[in-house]
């Protein structure tokens, strides 16, 4: 029963190889622009609101913006959409929010995590190829597990190239959270607000107080 289980992991890999491969032969390259197209990852509690004072931090060229929020996240849609109605003033409204399954919830089982992150996995694939970011910014959701995967793989079949930023919460002093750990060693750049936290874990940039 193992043997099988292994042989058919195998199997979904070389075709998931297969299959990105032949999406890059076909793939036209992509002129270069003056902006920074960027995916952003929200997600409950506070995340959003530190996502939003990050958002609101960069200079005006990171746009277009696209923003991934769980399927059951109804709050962060609506701090997102009132945050750009906010800037719509000063920018076109040039935003789009995706919608992927939330890959783990709050006491939820490791064994059916596996499950609901592939899913989201799936999911994540077509925004990835979609909105082609130059930048994925993301500050610890376990949402944004599947869209740095899916940014990686296509990294490394050569599809397209994001830089993937993250930014630990505010709220972790002395411990990474779950996606910290995850993208400590993936991520281009890793920052975190607290001495504690940079004394641990050497690779990242201390922020000594700024937003970014």
């Amino acid at each position: 029963m193992f043997l099988l289980v292994v042989a058919f992991m195998v199997s979904c890999l070389v075709l998931l190889a297969t299959v990105l491969i032949l999406i890059r032969m076909a793939s036209p390259k992509r002129k270069p622009t003056s902006t920074v197209r960027v995916l952003s990852v929200a997600g409950s509690g506070g995340h959003t609101t530190e996502m939003i004072r990050l958002l609101k931090s960069l200079p005006v060229k990171f746009r277009p913006t696209s923003y991934v929020v769980a399927n059951t996240d109804l709050m962060s849609k609506n701090k997102i959409k009132t945050f750009e109605e906010g800037r719509s003033s000063k920018l076109d409204d040039d935003y789009n929010i995706h919608v992927i399954p939330r890959s783990r919830e709050v006491a939820q089982s490791w064994l059916t995590t596996c499950y609901t992150t592939s899913l989201a996995i799936i999911f994540a694939f077509p925004i990835v190829w979609r909105t082609k970011p130059d930048l994925v910014l993301v500050n610890g959701p376990g949402t944004c597990i599947p869209i740095c995967f899916v940014s990686i793989l296509f990294d490394i079949f050569g599809l397209h190239r994001s830089e993937i930023i993250f930014v630990e919460s505010i709220c972790r002093v002395d411990r990474l959270s779950m996606s910290g750990k995850i993208l400590y060693h993936l991520a281009s750049k890793f920052y975190v607000h607290w001495p504690e936290l940079k004394a641990a874990y050497p690779r990242a940039i201390y922020l000594g107080g700024r937003v970014v």
